[in-house]
């Protein structure tokens, strides 16, 4: 599909919620790595609460634009899921997403959060979490070209 197809505002409203999205982890103190690490102690519960509000607002969502949409307005495209096998990769990988986690106290999105916040010292963890992706990426890359690599059986 052509990014042609979207609606003018597709971008600048990804801004908007991305904003917004931010906004509530400073405002709700999640994008604090000690309150973070404090969850993960079991010494304060209020992740939890946060996490279950802003995914009631986006399951409702997601079970009502459908039935009340017949498109997308922004993205003209139609509603379906996309379901991704559960394998070890995924195993795997939420492990690993887990202990990084664990150990910086901050969770992607919460990081670009934390920055507004005045939190300067989660650039280290921002920066590990994109050197961690580009590794994986390179990591994958190879994979799959050695998978693709003719066997000289054929």
């Amino acid at each position: 599909m052509a990014g042609s197809d979207r609606h003018p505002l597709f971008l600048p409203l990804i801004a908007v919620g991305g904003l917004v999205f931010g906004f509530g982890l400073g405002y709700s103190h999640m994008a604090r790595p000690e309150v973070v690490l404090d969850f993960l102690q079991f010494e304060d519960l209020g992740l939890p609460f946060v996490m279950f509000g802003g995914a009631l607002v986006t399951g409702v969502v997601y079970f009502l634009a459908p039935k009340l949409l017949k498109r997308p307005a922004l993205t003209n495209r139609s509603f379906e899921r996309r379901l991704k096998p559960f394998d070890n990769q995924v195993l795997v990988g939420g492990a690993i997403f887990g202990v990084g986690w664990g150990l910086s106290g901050i969770c992607p999105g919460a990081a670009y959060a934390s920055l507004g916040v005045g939190n300067v010292p989660i650039l280290w963890a921002l920066a590990g979490m994109f050197l961690g992706a580009f590794a994986q990426g390179v990591w994958r890359s190879r994979n799959d070209a050695s998978d693709a690599a003719p066997t000289g059986a054929d």
